[in-house]
């Protein structure tokens, strides 16, 4: 379908009993569950579904489940639905998962490679990252700069991390740059909330784990694309398995573009984005970048319905 997009949730996504609906209906569910679990080596089933909030908001287990939780939703879309997008990607994390419902990466390598993100990420240096809304784009690259200027002497830096929608960024780096920023966004009357994560993610202070998950993903293999992938990266569609591993080589250390990249496959003619796994993250953010767009999420079986009776419209 040329108009039809494909969507998969990062982090932040997850909720404690999360795709336990699909695992009770679905034999197929059930199926890729044990698939899952025998080749992380843990129960990310019943972190899923028994999880506590706490432990879920853990990197190390958050990256896994919401992965784990998507696949079904996945699953269960190509079991009930005729599905064929245009276009598949991913918020930084649900790239994989969109790799994977592309057919270029095997489940044993998408679960291998996010188990190890996951553990990277999780024991990366300390850092901070704080969300911004309102104030334009290059008043924030600004200040980040000016703010990386002023403490350069102590190794600290911060740089945009998530281009979200035009209106919500967010900025990543050392505590004490972050924290700095801040206070220079707040001078500015411009909001800052600080985010819930101990980890500068999506900037060069990730880039020693990301020399070491460059070395996992070489010894995956990246089948071409059947849906072209939009990355986070270039916020540009490929189908070529070459031109997505060299990207994807880039995504730990370098902004998520998902604004672009939703831009990009609005003006490639999708007018429908479907988000596929928990939560409703990226439907929010699609309907602020382009607010024509028609948008569902499928995070359970009322989802599931729902997609399926808008197929059979679109038939």
């Amino acid at each position: 379908m040329a108009n039809l997009a494909c969507l998969f949730p990062g982090q932040g996504s997850q909720a404690v009993g999360m795709a336990r609906d699909f695992f009770d209906k679905s034999e197929s569910v059930r199926a890729i569950f044990q698939q899952i679990d025998e080749i992380a080596g843990r129960a990310l089933s019943k972190l899923c579904f028994e999880g506590s909030a706490e432990e879920l908001k853990q990197t190390i287990n958050t990256q896994p489940t919401i992965l784990a939780a998507s696949l079904a939703a996945w699953t269960c879309v190509q079991e009930k639905t005729n599905l064929q997008p245009a276009f598949v990607a991913g918020h930084s994390l649900g790239e994989f998962t969109a790799l994977y419902a592309a057919g270029v990466l095997s489940l044993e390598s998408v679960v291998q490679l996010v188990e190890k993100r996951a553990q990277l990420m999780e024991n990366c240096p300390p850092g901070a990252m704080s969300a911004v809304i309102g104030g334009s784009v290059v008043r924030l690259h600004e200040l980040c700069q000016e703010t990386s200027e002023l403490v350069k002497a102590t190794g600290d830096l911060v740089v945009v991390a998530n281009f979200n929608t035009r209106e919500q960024l967010v900025v990543s780096g050392t505590v004490k740059a972050v924290q700095a920023l801040g206070e220079a966004l707040k001078r500015e009357q411009i909001k800052v909330i600080p985010l819930p994560v101990g980890g500068a993610f999506h900037s060069p202070l990730m880039q020693t784990a990301a020399d070491a998950f460059e070395q996992l993903i070489d010894q995956c293999e990246f089948k071409n694309a059947k849906y072209a992938v939009v990355q986070n990266f270039t916020a540009r569609e490929s189908t070529a398995g070459s031109v997505i591993k060299e990207s994807l080589k880039k995504q730990m250390r370098n902004s998520v573009r998902w604004c672009e990249s939703v831009e990009q496959m609005a003006r490639l003619g999708v007018t429908q984005f479907i988000e596929i796994g928990p939560g409703k993250a990226l439907t929010g953010m699609v309907k602020r970048i382009d607010k024509t767009a028609q948008v569902l999420n499928v995070e359970n079986e009322q989802g599931l319905t729902a997609l399926a009776n808008l197929g059979k419209a679109l038939v």
